[in-house]
């Protein structure tokens, strides 16, 4: 795919992979809209991209659903159009299921799960009407397995590859692509941002993300996938890798060894 003038939405995109996602796709002449709940970072995202006059910020909270039928609207008149949505936007956990309050197992679903199913729902009539589209979800290697810390998160992930599998095939014949990116550990403030038991952050920076690959690697190697629009990938080191094989082909084996991770 070729993406020059295209018109490419992010959402999460103030920091981290939708940042990074921002800026490298600045350098092939597209029109950018980027949202998250932070217009401050986010204005500061578009004047380090490459043409920041094609770049349009759109603020937008995925817990309020009821605000994306304007946020579409608002969307698609900055460039008269989309041709691309990047549902980055999302929110992780670190806390044993025991001790986690209900309501921060609906706050991560509210967010990962509805939100971007929600925004994609409402930008799909554009994308029917024209026969033409992308939707790409940044999921996780949680999509695919499940350790301990993660149980809310791991299971909106899943949630994600159900209804974005059941979608691709509802949309073929509208020649409208799905595109699963599941990331494994990337250098970002997603552990210290994650939320805990009671809905605090966690404020700590996890091994596993501090060791990870570089947001900008992440960013170059995801848009080679989307250029390719292709159904589903996994862009991580050895460890993330593996452990979705093992899942697929010896899950017993995967068993043995997520149950040892440490959860103190």
């Amino acid at each position: 795919m070729n993406f020059k003038n295209k018109t490419i939405w992010i959402t999460g995109a103030s920091s981290g992979i939708g940042k990074a996602l921002a800026l490298t796709f600045s350098n092939q002449d597209v029109n950018l809209i980027i949202s998250s709940r932070n217009e401050q970072k986010l204005n500061e995202v578009k004047k380090q991209c490459k043409q920041p006059d094609k770049v349009k910020v759109l603020p937008i909270d995925l817990s309020e659903f009821s605000s994306f039928e304007d946020k579409v609207k608002t969307a698609l008149s900055l460039f008269n159009g989309v041709d691309i949505l990047i549902n980055n936007g999302g929110i992780s956990q670190r806390s044993l299921a025991i001790d986690t309050q209900l309501k921060v197992d609906q706050k991560i679903f509210e967010v990962n799960y509805f939100g971007t199913i929600g925004l994609t729902k409402a930008l799909l009539p554009h994308f029917v009407s024209k026969k033409s589209g992308q939707i790409v979800v940044i999921s996780s290697v949680m999509g695919k397995i499940g350790t301990p810390l993660r149980t809310a998160y791991a299971a909106s992930k899943h949630a994600l590859h159900g209804f974005f599998d059941s979608l691709r095939a509802e949309l073929y014949n509208d020649n409208i692509a799905v595109t699963i990116i599941c990331p494994g550990y990337v250098n970002t403030n997603v552990s210290k941002n994650a939320l805990t038991a009671d809905g605090s952050k966690h404020n700590i920076d996890d091994e596993g993300n501090a060791n990870g690959m570089s947001p900008e690697d992440f960013s170059k190697k995801a848009i080679r996938s989307i250029s390719k629009q292709k159904q589903e990938i996994v862009i991580g080191g050895l460890k993330e890798t593996s452990a979705v094989y093992l899942k697929r082909f010896f899950p017993s084996i995967l068993s043995n060894i997520v149950r040892k991770v440490n959860v103190t």
